[in-house]
């Protein structure tokens, strides 16, 4: 298995809303660009804030083919985006 790539952090994707001031951060990539990696983890998570969360804490959806789990459980979510072999993790 491929070594992830760290990726740098989305610095305020939500100005002007609840979240502003809230990075993307810890964007790690296996399979993928660090601006593919990017742009996954900035669309899959904006669609992601649009889905109510469901009582067991875990968030799973699709996106543009992606298969994305967020775990709501924690003071951090964390979300792991994946297509195939192409992985995409981020923290918000």
């Amino acid at each position: 298995m491929a070594a992830a790539k760290a990726c740098g952090r989305i610095v305020n994707p939500y100005e002007g809303t609840r979240y502003e001031g809230v990075d993307l951060r810890r964007i790690r990539a296996v399979g993928v660009s660090c601006p593919g990696a990017r742009r996954v983890a900035r669309r899959a998570h904006r669609k992601a804030l649009g889905i109510t969360p469901p009582p067991s804490g875990i968030r799973r959806f699709s996106w543009n083919g992606w298969s994305v789990t967020g775990d709501l459980r924690g003071s951090t979510d964390r979300y792991v985006a994946a297509r195939g072999a192409k992985r995409v993790r981020w923290f918000f």
